[in-house]
């Protein structure tokens, strides 16, 4: 054997060695374990939309300070969005808008859809709009953060009345042939759904349970586990029933999952094969001043319990749109599944709408079925280890 040819025997068999070795550690159960667990919450994060922000404010003065916080559904194959909207007079308002596709809003109505009751009569020496002096979202008055379900053949939608310098949940509807004629003024309503004083983002299931409607108001339970329910023949009968509704920001700090402190409920629960799909507001402990959006599966028979909850935030605000104004807010109320494409390939999309800043409105997908498999597989337990109430 000549002596070149025994060099690249060597060399060659000391090659196969450090591949070896390295194909051996990059193997290894601890990093196979950590790549997975990479490529698991790859797939629970919402792609963004390129077309981001589908909405802006307008040149009307009713939006000329702010689109944000939009319901959303789809009816007659469109994806409709009711959504705030903050005047140059501080008052919010909800608008209107539509979309073919979900993405690109080819329609919106230069006047909106619905005004609250004499909101003039909150402040009437600050007719002007302030994100500093009212940080809900700038606005002083008027109807705020709308969540929309089809029931029954008819649209309700929810929203926060800040009346008189209270926040209570109002509710108001329409039929559906109504809506899709955009006959919007024969919204009826609004019933007040709430009984204290600072109330807010309640949201209801999209079906009746037990022939009942029932209302989402606290995403805070008794245990980690659950959250809160109430059912009723009539929602008129809400504000007369007598339930605990804690208020977030009174409440002590939690550590489940990914989060330490939860907000509120974003859209309304959607009916899944795994459960009710429940997207939700709250704060990781490492950036305790940004919104960020949780992900979490409540039982089927008794919508009360959580079955899974996303190990990671599936919406975080990373994108300027989502910084310039309100510096690091993602806020969702409207989401929707639309079906696959008429050729059949694929399975259906998600579809979640939130405000970007409390200034824009956004969008973003995924495939429902990865993203529900996901979120089942990677589910975190739900500790409960608390510290010092935050009142902020």
């Amino acid at each position: 054997m000549s002596f070149p040819f025994a060099v690249n025997i060597i060399a060659l068999l000391f090659s196969f060695f450090v591949v070896g070795a390295v194909l051996g550690a990059a193997f290894s159960k601890p990093i196979r374990t950590k790549l997975i667990e990479i490529l698991h919450l790859e797939r629970l994060l919402l792609s963004k939309s390129a077309h981001n922000p589908i909405l802006q404010p307008g040149t009307h003065p009713w939006t000329a300070e702010a689109v944000l916080n939009p319901a959303a559904a789809v009816l007659g194959g469109r994806t409709h969005l009711v959504y705030r909207a903050i005047g140059m007079d501080g008052v919010s308002r909800l608008g209107y808008a539509s979309s073919p596709d979900g993405l690109v809003f080819d329609e919106r109505l230069p006047y909106p859809a619905y005004v609250a009751r004499n909101p003039q009569k909150v402040a009437a020496h600050l007719r002007h709009y302030s994100p500093v002096m009212y940080p809900s979202g700038g606005s002083w008055g008027g109807c705020e953060d709308p969540r929309m379900v089809a029931i029954d053949g008819r649209v309700y939608v929810t929203f926060n009345m800040f009346e008189n310098w209270m926040l209570r949940v109002a509710v108001i509807s329409m039929s559906e042939a109504d809506f899709l004629a955009k006959r919007f003024d024969r919204w009826e309503g609004p019933i007040i759904l709430s009984h204290g004083t600072r109330d807010k983002n309640w949201v209801l299931f999209p079906e009746k349970i037990g022939g009942q409607y029932a209302v989402l108001h606290s995403i805070i339970g008794d245990d980690a586990g659950r959250v809160r329910i109430e059912y009723a023949d009539d929602l008129a009968e809400l504000a007369q029933m007598k339930f605990t509704s804690p208020d977030p920001h009174q409440m002590p700090d939690a550590q489940i999952a990914w989060h330490y402190r939860m907000r509120s409920a974003g859209p309304p629960p959607l009916k899944t094969s795994r459960g009710w799909l429940v997207f939700y507001h709250a704060m990781d402990p490492k950036e305790p001043d940004r919104y960020k959006l949780g992900a979490m599966l409540l039982d089927p028979d008794d919508p009360t319990k959580v079955l899974h909850r996303a190990a990671a935030p599936v919406l975080s605000p990373d994108e300027r749109y989502e910084n310039h104004g309100k510096p690091g807010i993602v806020y969702a109320c409207g989401a929707v599944v639309r079906p696959s494409t008429p050729l059949g390939t694929g399975g259906d999309t998600l579809f979640v709408y939130y405000g970007g800043a409390d200034k824009v409105v956004c969008a973003a997908t995924t495939p429902l079925d990865a993203f529900l498999d996901a979120l089942v597989e990677g589910s975190q337990p739900s500790l409960a280890v608390t510290s010092p109430a935050q009142t902020d």
